[in-house]
C-alpha cells in the first residue's frame, strides 16, 4: 500500500506565514509612503543647493536619493503584485515580483556607486571650488530628514527582502548625508576642497557593500538555493533519524519569496511503519525546528511499487525504475538514512 503525497497548504500546516496579507501589509504601504513624501520633497531642493555649491557631494546624495525614491515606488508596486493570490499559471501567485524589486534596488546602487566612484576620483585629482557652508547646512537637514525616512521604513517588516532593499537605500543615503556634512565642515574651516570628493568615495564604498549583498541574497532564491541558515544535509539526516523512517531522498529546499521557506521530499518508511503519523511527525518537526511550514512529502513504505497508481513518481520507463530499496535510480542529491553518517 502506498502513502503518497501530502500537500501542507493550511494554516496549521504549511500554510504561508507572511506579511504581505491584510493590516501589516498596509502598514507596511504606509510607513513607506511617508519615507518617500519625505525623500522626494528634500531631493527637489538638494539638487537646487547642490548646484549652486558646486558640490558632487551634494550632487550625489541628491542622486542617491532620487533611486531611493525609485526603490521606495518600486516596493510599494511590488507589495501590491505580491499581494495578489495565486491565479491561471501563477500557482505561487507573484510573491516574487519583491525579490525582483530587491534585486533591481541592489543593481542600482552598485551602478550609481560605480558612476560616483568614478567621479569622485577624477574629482580627487581635480578639485573644483566647493561652498563649504552650503555643504554642511544641507547635510545637516538631509541627516535628519534621512533618519526620519529610515525610521519609517524600520517600522515596515524588513524580513521582507524588498523593505529590506527600500531601507538599505535610505541607510546608504545617511551615511552619505554624514560624510558629506563632515566634508563641509573640513572645506569650510580648512579650505581642503578634495574632502568632498574623499566623502563620496567612502560613501560609494558602502553603496558596493549594500547592493552586493541584495543581488546575492535575491540571487539565492532565484537560483532555488536553500534559505541561509538552512543546511539541507542537516535537514535531511534530522529527518532521516524520526522513527519508522527507513531513508529520505530527492530532498529540496528552497524559498518562494523571503521569509516563505518550502521543502519537497521523498521518505521511505519501514515496512508495517505508519506512513500518515511519521509524515506528521516530519511535518511537525520541519516547522517547529527550523521553520519550514510548506512541504510537500511523499511517503512510500520500503520496496513498495512506486508506479502504482496514484503514485508521485510514475516510473514507465527501465532506465528510471526503482532499485530493490523503491528508491528511483535518478534521484537527485544525496539519500540521508539512520545513523552517523547519512548521506
Amino acid at each position: 500500500m502506498s502513502h503518497d503525497d501530502t500537500h501542507d497548504h493550511g494554516p496549521a500546516a504549511g500554510g504561508h506565514v507572511g506579511h504581505s496579507h491584510g493590516v501589516s501589509a498596509d502598514a507596511d504601504r504606509r510607513w513607506l509612503s511617508i519615507a518617500l513624501t519625505l525623500i522626494t520633497a528634500f531631493m527637489a531642493a538638494e539638487v537646487v543647493v547642490g548646484i549652486l555649491a558646486k558640490s558632487l557631494a551634494l550632487i550625489s546624495d541628491a542622486a542617491h536619493m532620487l533611486t531611493d525614491a525609485a526603490s521606495i515606488i518600486l516596493a510599494l508596486i511590488a507589495m501590491r503584485l505580491a499581494a495578489r493570490p495565486p491565479r491561471g499559471p501563477y500557482t505561487y501567485g507573484l510573491k516574487r515580483t519583491e525579490i525582483l524589486s530587491a534585486q533591481a534596488n541592489g543593481l542600482t546602487l552598485v551602478l550609481l556607486g560605480a558612476w560616483l566612484g568614478y567621479e569622485g576620483v577624477r574629482r580627487l585629482i581635480h578639485p573644483p571650488e566647493v561652498e563649504g557652508g552650503l555643504v554642511l547646512i544641507t547635510a545637516l537637514v538631509g541627516i535628519v530628514v534621512n533618519i526620519a525616512a529610515a525610521w519609517c521604513i524600520s517600522k515596515a517588516n524588513r524580513t521582507s527582502l524588498n523593505v529590506e532593499g527600500a531601507f538599505q537605500h535610505i541607510l546608504n543615503d545617511l551615511y552619505a548625508f554624514i560624510g558629506t556634512a563632515i566634508a563641509g565642515a573640513i572645506v569650510l574651516t580648512t579650505g581642503f576642497a578634495r574632502a568632498d570628493a574623499i566623502a563620496t568615495l567612502v560613501v560609494v564604498a558602502l553603496m558596493f557593500k549594500a547592493g552586493i549583498g541584495l543581488i546575492r541574497a535575491s540571487g539565492r532564491i532565484f537560483l532555488e538555493a536553500a534559505p541561509a541558515g538552512i543546511d539541507p544535509n542537516t535537514v535531511g539526516d534530522a529527518m532521516a533519524a524520526a522513527d519508522d523512517v527507513v531513508e529520505v531522498h530527492d530532498l529540496h529546499i528552497w524559498q518562494i519569496t523571503s521569509g516563505q521557506p518550502a521543502l519537497s521530499a521523498h521518505v521511505l518508511v519501514a515496512p508495517g511503519g505508519d506512513c500518515h503519523a511519521v509524515r506528521r511527525t516530519l511535518q511537525h518537526q520541519l516547522n517547529e525546528g527550523y521553520g519550514i511550514t510548506h512541504a510537500t512529502l511523499q511517503v512510500d513504505h520500503l520496496g513498495e511499487d512506486e508506479s502504482a497508481p496514484g503514485s508521485l513518481l510514475q516510473i514507465t520507463t527501465p532506465e528510471h525504475a526503482p532499485d530493490a530499496a523503491g528508491r528511483d535510480e535518478d534521484t537527485h542529491g544525496p539519500a540521508h538514512r539512520p545513523g552517523p553518517h547519512t548521506h
